[in-house]
């Protein structure tokens, strides 16, 4: 007879068999090794569905890890813009700042205004009473301050989100009643990796409670305890057990099946897969499992292909734990785990499995499963929040502490030991407010030409010099009537500051030579000598010593100036009113 490639002959050469721990596919009708996929000898998946419910889900923490870090790089990041702004800061202050114009100049005064931390914290030599001034050194330290500080809030958050809080696990004592208060469904499929079927199958259906020789040794119906059944699947058959609202009380039971050889279906197998389930009856989605695949034992060689087969059992030896969730509303829930794999009779050469395949007390593959409840104790489990409230502001306060106190102590050092750096805040306000006031100067000029025109300003050929004020010029008699109009119109912000002229040689008023226009002359200049004498001096620039002019100083200054300049205005008017009467009464002699 010829057989496929990796496969025997036995039976006086009429049958075929596989090689030891090979698996005969139909499909293909070849033989194949059968591998399991995970390293190691089986491969256990245990523990709650935390997928369904979890505070983690509800609070999208999953997704904000994939974009959260460890806290060096945090850190690392944190230090590197605090470099980077520091010499940029640093950069500044070599580019000139000139007249308060260029743009050197307004960088740092920018910096300076965003000293927000450290306005009222300066070092003072004087021990003046504390004032509140912005500085450029303040204000690069104080944004590398806040830098600091969002970098290490920002660590903090990622310690809280990786390790807010510790499942904590304890045990305690259990008794009768709380076993009993434990309702859950529990499923047993039990899969015997090989080419035969549920017709091999024979002896399901004996529980057996307690162990042998012991006063607890009992045996019941199977379909006491679960419904069992058999199912042919492409692995080979699977036996289930299912056992609805499980009350387990007992501490070890143990059932028992095997398969035995049929013609043309020999009793072997490769390895067994399991799949144990506990799951709460109130709510589905909370299960606990263990599943896997075992190919076999601890003690075999890793290498090794085997094919079991003989009357030694397959022992698969499973616990289960009693648990107690607090943190998911006192969930109650078994949780199954393996204990061990105990292999039977197996065969790892082909002269072996020749030899078992034709010796018919060998045509059966035993399995016992093999349950241990931990009834002695219950595992209660609980999550541990190591972060309240309160820990979480001290630890904020503390950042902030640390943020500004290294800081603060770098800038008491600096300006300690760098007298100019404590008074660089008022040569910066010096330059800033020279440059505002001649901007605004500039503004009054320009609105004082505009409103006036330079046309109305007085002509050379129209002005005379009066004997009370010298280098006063008026205009002549012609413009009178438009002055009078004027100076009812006269308000503060209409002042034109005019440049002094000089008097030409021809425009100087010629001299009186009759005797009586002297006399006349001499009576005239004695009322307007003794109002000259009336005339008050100018007002004095009220100007402090010790800090710079302010804009309302500027501008009380010019309220003073522009009261006298009408003050004057007046006088001349009357001196030249009365030179005017003189002038006349002599054109009226030389007339006669």
């Amino acid at each position: 007879m010829h057989c496929s490639p990796n496969s025997f002959t036995y039976n006086s050469s009429s049958l075929c068999s596989c090689n030891p721990g090979f698996l005969y596919t139909t499909t293909t009708n070849t033989c194949h090794p059968f591998t399991v996929s995970r390293a190691g000898v089986f491969s256990v998946g245990t523990g709650v569905d935390y997928l369904t419910n979890n505070p983690e889900t509800v609070l999208s923490f999953n997704s904000i890890k994939k974009y959260t870090q460890a806290q060096d790089v945090f850190l690392g990041v944190t230090f590197l813009v605090i470099v980077v702004w520091l010499l940029g800061c640093a950069g500044v202050r070599f580019g000139s700042v000139g007249d308060g114009g260029t743009r050197w100049f307004k960088v740092r005064w920018w910096i300076s205004r965003l000293d927000v931390c450290f306005a009222t914290s300066h070092w003072l030599d004087d021990q003046k009473v504390v004032r509140k001034r912005k500085t450029e050194l303040g204000g690069a330290l104080s944004i590398a301050s806040i830098i600091l500080f969002i970098g290490l809030f920002a660590a903090g958050i990622c310690q809280i989100i990786q390790k807010r809080s510790i499942e904590v696990h304890s045990v305690v004592a259990a008794n009768a009643p709380d076993l009993t208060s434990f309702s859950n469904d529990m499923e047993f499929n039990i899969t015997t990796i090989s080419t035969m079927s549920c017709s091999n199958i024979q002896n399901l259906g004996t529980l057996i409670m307690g162990k042998p020789g012991f006063l607890d040794f009992r045996t019941a119906p199977l379909s006491a305890f679960a419904n069992f059944s058999c199912q042919n699947t492409t692995n080979g058959p699977m036996v289930t057990l299912k056992c609805n609202n499980c009350q387990l009380i007992r501490d070890n039971f143990y059932t028992s099946w095997q398969f035995i050889d049929l013609p043309n279906v020999p009793a072997s197998a490769v390895g067994f897969e399991f799949n144990l389930t506990s799951r709460d009856r109130l709510n589905e989605r909370h299960t606990g499992f263990v599943s896997g695949i075992l190919k076999k034992g601890k003690n075999m060689n890793a290498e090794l292909f085997v094919t079991f087969r003989g009357n030694d059992p397959n022992i698969l030896q499973f616990n289960l734990f009693p648990k107690i969730y607090r943190n998911k509303n006192d969930l109650k829930l078994i949780q199954p785990l393996l204990h061990e794999f105990l292999p039977g009779s197996s065969f790892g050469e082909i002269n072996q499995l020749r030899a078992s395949l034709q010796n018919p007390s060998d045509g059966l593959v035993n399995i016992t499963l093999d349950v241990n409840l931990l009834s002695s104790y219950i595992v209660e489990i609980d999550n541990l929040n190591i972060l309240g409230p309160v820990g979480y502001l001290a630890d904020l306060g503390g950042l902030y502490c640390v943020s500004i106190g290294l800081f603060f102590y770098l800038l008491v050092q600096l300006e300690y030991r760098f007298k100019r750096f404590p008074h660089e805040d008022e040569v910066m306000r010096r330059i800033r407010n020279r440059k505002r006031a001649q901007e605004r100067w500039d503004k009054l000029r320009e609105y004082v030409v505009f409103t006036w025109g330079r046309r109305s300003l007085p002509h050379e050929g129209n002005v005379v010099v009066t004997s009370c004020c010298s280098r006063i010029l008026t205009k002549s008699n012609q413009n009178e009537g438009l002055l009078s109009k004027r100076k009812q119109h006269i308000r503060k912000d209409t002042i034109s500051f005019n440049k002094k002229v000089s008097i030409p040689d021809h425009k100087v008023a010629q001299k009186v030579r009759s005797d009586d226009v002297d006399n006349r002359i001499a009576h005239i200049k004695q009322p307007m000598s003794s109002a000259a004498n009336d005339i008050p001096l100018p007002p004095s620039l009220e100007t402090k010593s010790d800090s710079e002019v302010s804009g309302s100083e500027i501008q009380k200054n010019i309220q003073d100036l522009y009261e006298y300049n009408l003050m004057l205005r007046e006088e001349l008017i009357r001196a030249q009113s009365m030179l005017r009467s003189l002038t006349s009464n002599d054109s009226a002699s030389k007339g006669q």
